[in-house]
């Protein structure tokens, strides 16, 4: 199902204007008004520049200076940054069918910063590495069009470590794992504001956590929950636990997914069984007479015959939703094949947003330039992923007349731009060649790494075409823009 852009993003939601960034940020809250205007500046700033650093984003000392102070104002915090991209978030989810909301944890290393204050153990076990943890649930449609981040959280693990006794004795609002458990109401939230739409959360297998479980008896009609399980859990049957009642299922249907490249291995095609079934959860046993059963449904994803050499791949994945046939287990499958959109928006956010790079004095002046940020990169990856899906659709619904009007010029080296705009798939491409993708038959789609450096170039590209625009340049001279615009 291919979303409806011109529905979901109405034609002043451009990209890296200050217009979209005011949007945006329309819901902003804070003591003082100025503070919004400057985070709107800022946000905006970071949109056309997205790869540089703080004094590279505004190149003028005095705007350099106020984006400083803003990090370091205390009435500025991680939540009144976040929290109104995440209120446009479930605007623009309204209405859509279903919307998978996808968490995931990742770690932001700040060891180079020996005198900055406030960083933590980025490891749970002893070690020198500083830094901070950030868990987000990115909200996207089916087709893996991202909308936004439904929640983000972020916090600072001590320095003093430990015992692993003591921590497992905690409630489960006292220990890390609860950012599962708040992620999942975060979407019950975002279902209440959308009533229409159904939002399915997915978690890799950190988040087989028996307490997030155990909410699933209260969730609405309109959510439902996708977990890896990683646990082999009781089940409630005397001669099974879950792997093995799994592994005793008949399979349904066989066959052939993609593994793709990773590290040292290379892509291959494997050939899987799939098997579902109902199940009965039990709790752990220390839990036994506290905790009741939990019903769900698991579907198993398996590789019978890996070659040498090669891990086995097994899904087993635990969910609320009801599976009864063959093509809901396979939907399964491919909602959880969607997770890895998390995982490129945590990669868009330390490599092309350059996140890891801030040099600021205190943990708690990292961290909101990391909600500011966590919006920049949440842009770029929409701009890649949106590319992909619906190419046919004018760029006009991402780009303003002037952006594509002179990126059309500088990469076709022409001074007279086409009367119907190119669509979004042609413009995608024409940024991602000036970021340096090489768009030969065997690249595929263009990475949001080479898009950000396109989206780079571009504001550059488009505001020389503001100064230099098409009738100044016939008053000075016959030569075409591109060469006044290289």
């Amino acid at each position: 199902m291919a979303i409806d852009i011109s529905r979901t993003h109405t034609p002043d939601d451009q990209l890296s204007t200050l217009d979209w960034a005011k949007k945006e940020c329309r819901s902003a809250k804070m003591k003082d008004a100025r503070l919004v205007k400057r985070m709107i500046h800022i946000l905006d700033a970071f949109l056309t520049r997205p790869n540089m650093t703080i004094p590279g984003v505004h190149n003028d000392w005095g705007k350099t200076k106020a984006t400083y102070r803003f990090f370091q104002n205390k009435r500025v915090t991680f939540d009144n940054i976040a929290r109104p991209h995440q209120t446009a978030t479930c605007h623009r989810i309204s209405g859509v069918p279903r919307i998978l909301a996808i968490q995931d944890t990742t770690v932001l290393n700040y060891t180079h910063l020996r005198e900055t204050e406030g960083l933590g153990r980025v490891n749970k076990s002893t070690d020198s590495t500083r830094g901070i943890i950030l868990h987000s649930t990115m909200a996207m449609t089916p087709d893996k069009v991202p909308l936004g981040l439904l929640d983000q959280q972020v916090w600072i693990r001590p320095l003093e470590t430990e015992d692993k006794r003591h921590r497992r004795k905690k409630p489960i609002e006292e220990k890390e794992s609860f950012k599962w458990l708040k992620s999942l109401d975060a979407c019950i939230r975002a279902g209440n504001c959308s009533p229409l739409t159904h939002i399915i959360n997915i978690g890799d297998r950190e988040s087989d956590v028996y307490e997030l479980f155990m909410m699933s008896k209260k969730l609405p009609a309109k959510v439902d929950l996708l977990v890896r399980a990683s646990w082999d859990r009781r089940m409630d049957h005397p001669q099974y636990s879950l792997w093995s009642y799994m592994d005793s299922q008949p399979v349904v249907d066989t066959f052939e997914i993609q593994v793709p490249r990773k590290k040292k291995k290379k892509a291959r095609t494997a050939s899987v069984e799939l098997r579902f079934s109902h199940v009965t959860l039990r709790p752990p046993k220390h839990k036994e007479n506290k905790w009741p059963p939990i019903d769900l449904c698991c579907v198993c994803l398996s590789e019978p015959d890996p070659p040498d050499e090669e891990e086995q791949i097994v899904w087993r994945l635990l969910t609320t939703l009801n599976v009864d046939t063959i093509d809901q287990a396979t939907t399964c499958v491919r909602y959880y094949s969607a997770r890895y959109t998390i995982e490129t928006f945590h990669k868009v956010l330390k490599s092309g947003c350059l996140v890891e790079k801030l040099q600021l004095e205190k943990a708690s002046r990292l961290i909101r330039a990391i909600a500011l940020l966590s919006i920049v990169a949440y842009r770029i990856l929409y701009l890649t992923m949106v590319g992909r899906i619906n190419q046919d659709i004018p760029c006009t619904a991402i780009l303003e007349d002037y952006e594509w009007k002179s990126l059309y010029c500088f990469v076709n080296k022409t001074r007279t731009p086409p009367e119907k705009p190119p669509t979004i798939g042609e413009v995608t491409k024409m940024i991602a060649r000036i970021g340096g993708f090489l768009n030969r038959k065997s690249d595929g789609h263009p990475g949001p790494m080479v898009l950000w450096r396109g989206l780079r170039n571009l504001s550059f590209i488009s505001n020389s075409w503001l100064i230099f625009g098409p009738e100044t340049i016939q008053r000075m001279s016959p030569k075409p823009p591109w060469v006044f615009l290289n």
